[in-house]
């Protein structure tokens, strides 16, 4: 099995965007070096939305990526930039990435919706708009290929 695991973020404002841009780029570095990573996605939607699907091995890879490094000193901004976050879980057999139809069907249904500091009314009643096509503006991530201890540099 192969867990799913789906982030949903709006910035309050553009204002907001280097930073974020800034973090989700360290972030994104210790997502595709991390163990148990299998693959995923960054997806920018319209009105300052992100989506990030990402595949792992097990719960326990995602909670060590979660609550460690980048990722881990950036969670408390959130209250700061978003009106509009959710989170979503789920196993499935296969580690093909689910299509936004299936992932914003789910996070309507199954998402956890954050407590914020400043939410939405959207983020009040627990909607989620529509993405703009398929993927929006998708972004692959895939795990970066570990150099074995025996390998040279020269033969990589």
């Amino acid at each position: 099995m192969t867990l799913v695991s789906v982030t949903r973020l709006r910035l309050k404002s553009w204002y907001d965007f280097p930073g974020f841009m800034w973090h989700n780029l360290l972030s994104c570095w210790q997502i595709v070096n991390i163990k148990g990573f299998v693959g995923g996605k960054l997806i920018q939607d319209r009105n300052r939305v992100f989506w990030t699907v990402s595949l792992w091995e097990n719960q326990l890879a995602m909670q060590h990526y979660r609550n460690s490094g980048a990722h881990r000193q950036v969670m408390p901004m959130i209250q700061k930039w978003c009106n509009e976050a959710a989170i979503l879980h789920w196993e499935q057999a296969d580690d093909s990435l689910p299509n936004m139809q299936e992932i914003c069907q789910r996070m309507e249904v199954e998402g956890k919706f954050t407590h914020l500091l400043n939410p939405s009314p959207a983020h009040l009643e627990r909607k989620i708009a529509k993405p703009v096509g398929s993927n929006a503006q998708a972004l692959p991530l895939h795990p970066r290929k570990k150099q074995s201890l025996g390998q040279s540099r020269s033969s990589i």
